[in-house]
């Protein structure tokens, strides 16, 4: 089962020339392997799910070639010595994920692959109603682990040091994060969540999962999700030779450079305090490296 960990996390400031404060809290140093939001995400779908005690316990989730998802719950099976199965988009990587970095991490966690094309991952409802069948006593988590026990768990993010800041700040992927800090924020404090992926419909995914309508979403997509472009590469790789902190391309990496945007086009208000949640994901570098080097582009440090 997961912990509630004593450790503190990290709040480091970013020194910015503009009459803002800014800071990061460094949930990516959680857990070496299930980090950032991921953990906090899982942590009562795991444990809820271990209390029922099942004869024969099984997570199934679903996720993408390089998804940080799939890459946390087979750790997080490896930790609590519960079989997993992930299903995974695209037939095509059944015979190629031995050059996958996060499909080849999840295999050595235990993870069993399943490979379903794009149009049967699509219907993923259809999928799980199919699979609740094969395995009644499985638990299945949705991709990227969003719903009511996740941001239950995004709480968890939250305490006494996060309170004296007016801006929370989360890159979104699925909702659950961005609902969590929502939910679980200050009165007073503005919510903002910076968009990786083209979806119309997170606003209202996103309202589903918290009853507070104080947070605004962004785009930060940059072209689209999983999209990496060379300004962007260029950023994390500035932002971690200046600030010693690593980010990915896909969600923290396009969250700061869109934050730094914004303050330098004076959207905070002079004398603001402005959070940022690092939401982990870094073993993602390895794979975005490998199609970067494909692309003969500059790599992330």
């Amino acid at each position: 089962m997961l912990k509630i960990l004593s450790e503190k996390i990290p709040i480091q400031e970013i020194p910015v020339q503009k009459n803002v404060k800014l800071f990061i809290k460094r949930e990516d140093l959680i857990h070496p392997q299930i980090s950032g939001n991921k953990y906090w995400k899982l942590f009562f779908n795991i444990n809820n799910y271990l209390e029922t005690q099942p004869k024969n316990p099984l997570i199934i989730t679903f996720g993408g070639a390089f998804s940080n998802h799939i890459s946390a719950v087979s750790a997080t099976g490896n930790l609590a010595k519960v079989k997993t199965l992930g299903i995974i988009r695209g037939e095509e990587l059944e015979n190629k994920w031995t050059h996958n970095p996060t499909l080849v991490f999840a295999k050595r966690n235990g993870m069993n692959l399943k490979f379903v094309t794009r149009e049967e991952y699509r219907h993923k409802d259809k999928l799980t109603e199919f699979l609740q069948q094969e395995f009644p006593e499985a638990l299945i988590i949705p991709e990227g682990g969003t719903n009511i026990n996740a941001v239950q768990g995004i709480k968890m993010m939250l305490n006494n040091d996060t309170k004296d800041f007016d801006y929370l700040c989360t890159a979104v992927g699925t909702g659950g994060t961005l609902a969590g800090i929502s939910e679980f924020c200050e009165e007073n404090q503005k919510v903002i969540g910076f968009k990786v992926v083209d979806d119309s419909s997170l606003e209202n995914k996103t309202s589903e999962l918290t009853s507070k309508q104080n947070f605004h979403l962004t785009d930060a997509a940059f072209g689209g999700y999983g999209k990496i472009n060379d300004e962007n590469v260029r950023f994390i790789n500035d932002f971690k030779m200046k600030f010693d902190i690593p980010l990915e391309p896909i969600y923290t990496g396009k969250m700061m450079q869109k934050v730094f945007e914004m303050i330098y086009a004076d959207y905070f208000p002079e004398g603001s305090k402005i959070l940022c949640f690092h939401t982990g994901g870094l073993q993602g570098i390895e794979g975005a490296n490998l199609m970067l080097e494909k692309q003969n582009r500059d790599l992330i440090l």
